[in-house]
């Protein structure tokens, strides 16, 4: 009985050192397998997306017309304000040149003492005639006659051209408005001696009721706009480009799109770019002429490779993400990218395809070739905003 306790206490130790030993091995597998580092992992996912480049422009009316005076003379009046909207045909300023109604004047009595030697001239020829017939007088005297009257009336259209002349620099002391617009500034007032050989206008008319805006794009940019864009001729390509848009100098968007309608046939050699005009209806005349702005040209984009701008890192001006594979490993992989980005996304031309997995964020100290624990996230949260 005393040996069989002996053999009993014997056994229980060794089978706990002998279930020790056999857990040893699981227990060294999962401690590594929790030492991993977890990182954030999402699935690379073909998207549709609409992208959008942007270029400073310059605005300006489609008419900016300078107002100038067209004789000598005091400016007897301002009918207008700066800022006024006026009508073509509308009176803006006044010109005390009282020259020019003496000259009028003077014209008008030249064609009375013209028309007076037209009529004496005629009676002359009348006289002459009836003698000439009668053999009374030469015919030559009746040829003098006619050549003095020929003269006379010579001399009354002369007249009648001065008063004209006369008539129409009497006009230009109304000046008027040639275009319908908004008046810039009036840098001369009432009083000041004005006329043609003056360097500043009197003022400036913008027809500001559509805009054009002018951006310019270099040649690399202009080529690959070209290709893009469907159409057999500048004309057909023209018209395929879907409507821009038009961002503010304070960063809020225009309601109105617009239409790009014309790209300059030649490139600047001293910038290397060519200029492009967009027009905008502005019937709030909420544009104005020198005004800066953005305009913005959307394209659109099927089944797009894009990854969020922070799943990406720079080394010696390239992109680089990191790839992850089945058993968490992580490759440092080299990407290519648009130009253009998506919102926070970058679009990948090269180096990735659907269902890659890439690490998300946070890999700063992440090392090429190390092994990671994988948390998978949801897609539709990591593309919100596409």
């Amino acid at each position: 009985m005393k040996k069989l306790n002996f053999c009993l206490s014997l056994s229980i130790p060794a089978l706990l050192l002998l279930a020790s030993c056999g857990n040893s091995g699981q227990d060294k597998g999962d401690a590594k397998a929790g030492s991993l580092p977890s990182y954030p992992v999402f699935s690379v996912e073909a998207k549709s997306t609409s992208l959008e480049t942007e270029y400073p422009a310059t605005l300006e009316g489609v008419q900016n017309v300078d107002i100038r005076a067209k004789v000598d003379g005091f400016i007897d009046k301002i009918y207008i304000d700066e800022g006024a909207t006026v009508k073509k045909g509308q009176l803006l300023f006044s010109i005390n040149a009282p020259q020019y109604e003496q000259i009028v004047r003077t014209a008008g009595a030249a064609i009375s003492s013209a028309e007076a030697d037209v009529n004496a001239a005629q009676l002359q020829v009348n006289k002459t005639k009836p003698l000439v017939e009668k053999d009374i007088i030469s015919k030559y005297d009746l040829e003098a006659a006619q050549l003095t009257l020929q003269s006379r009336r010579a001399a009354l259209a002369q007249a009648k051209a001065e008063l004209a002349n006369a008539k129409t620099n009497l006009s230009y002391t109304k000046i008027l408005s040639p275009v319908s617009g908004v008046v810039g500034s009036i840098p001369f007032k009432e009083g000041s001696l004005v006329g043609p050989s003056n360097s500043q206008p009197l003022t400036t008319v913008s027809d500001i009721s559509r805009i054009y805006a002018y951006f310019s794009m270099n040649e690399k940019q202009l080529l690959d706009f070209t290709r893009d864009t469907k159409g057999t001729s500048v004309e057909s390509k023209i018209k395929s480009i879907p409507p821009v848009t038009l961002t503010l100098a304070d960063g809020t968007t225009f309601p109105e799109t617009g239409k790009i309608e014309s790209i300059n046939g030649l490139i600047n050699t001293g910038t290397g770019s060519a200029s492009l005009r967009a027009t905008f209806s502005n019937q709030a005349m909420l544009l104005k002429t020198g005004a800066s702005a953005s305009v913005r040209i959307p394209k659109h984009l099927e089944n797009a490779i894009l990854v969020p701008q922070k799943s990406t890192m720079d080394l010696q001006g390239k992109k680089f993400v990191y790839l992850v594979d089945a058993k968490g490993t992580v490759t440092q992989t080299e990407i290519e990218i648009m130009e253009v980005t998506s919102g926070d996304f970058y679009v990948v031309t090269k180096g990735l395809k659907p269902g890659d997995h890439l690490v998300l964020e946070g890999f700063q100290s992440l090392k090429n070739g190390a092994q990671i624990k994988p948390e998978m996230q949801n897609s539709d949260v990591v593309y919100t905003g596409i």
